[in-house]
């Protein structure tokens, strides 16, 4: 396993060299030009990009995250802020960025993350990510694309979503396989012209509210 790691502070990157699992190798950059260049010669080597957000650089270097997981939409990027910004996350999330922790997060919990990352989750936390879904449902500001197109079993998938469930709790509460979830989101992104589970979530959040 290659991790691209985005990271100029020293002790954050000494401590992501403790925690990593043990099969990881962890290759450093220190801006988004190094980051930028080192994804386009890996070939699709890297399987995790991780990003420590410092301070006095924070929302500038969220923007230049932005412009990185744009262009490299498949790859799993994870940031690691060293302040808490709800506005900066939901910017982050919005455009696919696949969790957030804590720059000195621990071995264990890290391994959690990765986990839920792997299955296609977001990692944020349930309580975040509804938090994030209730303050902001109301602030969005593109045009509306209609749900009405959707099958009423992805109706059901899309409302489970906005109320922040996982894949494998949809699955439970509609009876059905997480492969049939995945299948019905991917079919449900293409209709709402959305493009990740958050961005979903917040679009359905409204549907259900003005209904």
């Amino acid at each position: 396993m290659k991790i691209l790691c985005w990271n100029t502070d020293d002790a954050v990157w000494a401590h992501w060299l403790k925690i990593v699992p043990a099969i990881a190798e962890l290759v450093r950059v220190d801006s988004l030009e190094a980051s930028r260049r080192a994804l386009i010669e890996s070939q699709q080597t890297f399987q995790y990009c991780f990003v420590y957000l410092a301070d006095e650089t924070f929302s500038s270097q969220v923007e230049e995250v932005v412009a990185l997981k744009s262009e490299f939409l498949d790859h799993n990027m994870v940031v690691f802020p060293n302040q808490a910004s709800q506005q900066a996350a939901l910017r982050l999330f919005s455009i696919g960025v696949n969790g957030q922790c804590a720059p000195y997060i621990g071995e264990e919990q890290l391994s959690l993350v990765l986990s839920v990352i792997d299955s296609g989750e977001i990692w944020g936390g349930k309580a975040f990510i509804q938090q994030l879904i209730s303050q902001s449902a109301e602030q969005i500001n593109q045009p509306s694309v209609q749900m009405d197109g959707l099958s009423e079993r992805e109706m059901d998938v899309a409302r489970y979503i906005a109320e922040g469930l996982s894949n494998k709790q949809v699955a439970t509460q509609m009876a059905i396989t997480e492969r049939t979830v995945k299948a019905h989101l991917t079919s449900i992104f293409k209709k709402t012209e959305t493009r990740d589970r958050l961005a979903l979530a917040l679009k359905a959040k409204s549907h259900f509210l003005v209904q």
